[in-house]
């Protein structure tokens, strides 16, 4: 009988019963999402301006709707034609998470590691997301970026101020939400667990990536970085400021460049797509360190511990609190000035 309720219950639920947005740029990030979902829901149907396809479910209390860009489609345009469908599909939307892998900008202030996560955190001059493509070329040739994204709403920065807190107690169930992952999907095992610190190397950004092969078995190991050995493999959290734009950086140097101009930590594609036109976080897993030594091994494991941590961030964030949230709609349509 308590079955049947609970499925009357779900067959119940509405466009407006949803509150929280969860953008993947990959299947493969999608993947990492829905496994972490307490209950999946069954579809619901979507008008034909909308050419996203969603899964929804729940994350501890919340209702949410996954969605993903159109396979082989990415960039910061992409993102913001699924999200602007997705927020009048699901009016009742208060904030989104943009969830899934970037490449490192490992420095001496930042041990970034392969299956770490770094989140979006405003810094002084930016909302926690820079698009480091857009802007214009000025006097001798120096490129100007003009201007900064939004930053993510309040109710997010008090959530990822609370995680902080709980990382510095060393509390997190990170670990715990992985676990869980591999014992309801044991299929995920093989692409989505941790691969090794071995696995995890680091070339001096001047050192090239060998010949064409994905592996890095004939590159030089001696421009290798030396960096001490984690006595835990539990991805640790960053917080700061995300590149975003529509190239691939696959240089060391210009990595490394960009990443002192700004204090950037992390490079992706998408979210420079969303932050003006959505209320959103970003949250990335390190698969790569954004240079040419790029291959696909760490990717899926970067996936989950990032949809791990977007997990723990919604399980400190009440109800009622998002509730009180302004819906995207509202939030973008009111105009300003």
């Amino acid at each position: 009988m308590g079955k049947m309720t609970a499925t009357a219950t779900m067959r119940c639920l509405r466009h407006h019963d949803y509150t929280v947005a969860w953008v993947c740029a990959l299947p493969l990030e999608m993947a990492a999402a829905k496994s972490m979902l307490d209950k999946i829901h069954p579809d619901l149907p979507t008008s034909s301006n909308d050419q996203n396809t969603y899964v929804l479910g729940k994350i501890h209390a919340h209702n949410l709707v996954i969605a993903c860009l159109p396979s082989g489609v990415y960039g910061t345009t992409s993102a913001a034609i699924v999200a602007n469908q997705m927020r009048f599909t699901f009016p009742a939307i208060r904030f989104g998470l943009m969830v899934g892998i970037g490449g490192g900008v490992p420095t001496k202030e930042a041990d970034i590691r392969l299956g770490d996560v770094v989140v979006s955190k405003p810094t002084g001059d930016f909302g926690g997301v820079v698009q480091y493509d857009f802007g214009k070329t000025g006097g001798q040739g120096v490129f100007e970026r003009t201007g900064t994204l939004n930053k993510p709403p309040q109710i997010l920065l008090t959530a990822i101020a609370r995680l902080q807190a709980d990382q510095m107690m060393k509390i997190s169930r990170i670990p715990e939400f992985l676990s869980e992952m591999i014992a309801t999907y044991p299929g995920m095992r093989t692409d989505f667990t941790y691969r090794g610190q071995e696995q995890d190397r680091l070339f001096d950004a001047t050192s090239d990536h060998h010949g064409l092969q994905n592996t890095c078995d004939t590159c030089d190991i001696s421009r290798l970085v030396t960096r001490p050995v984690r006595d835990k493999h539990d991805p640790i959290i960053h917080y700061g400021l995300i590149a975003s734009g529509n190239r691939v950086i696959k240089h060391g140097g210009t990595r490394d460049k960009l990443g002192q101009e700004f204090g950037i930590l992390c490079f992706e594609m998408e979210a420079a797509g969303l932050m003006d036109n959505f209320p959103c976080l970003v949250i990335r897993g390190i698969c790569d360190y954004a240079d040419s030594h790029k291959n696909k091994q760490w990717q899926g494991y970067a996936a989950a511990t990032a949809a791990a941590y977007a997990k723990e961030l919604l399980s400190v964030i009440y109800p009622n609190q998002v509730e009180e949230t302004p819906s995207a709609v509202s939030v973008i349509d009111v105009p300003t000035g």
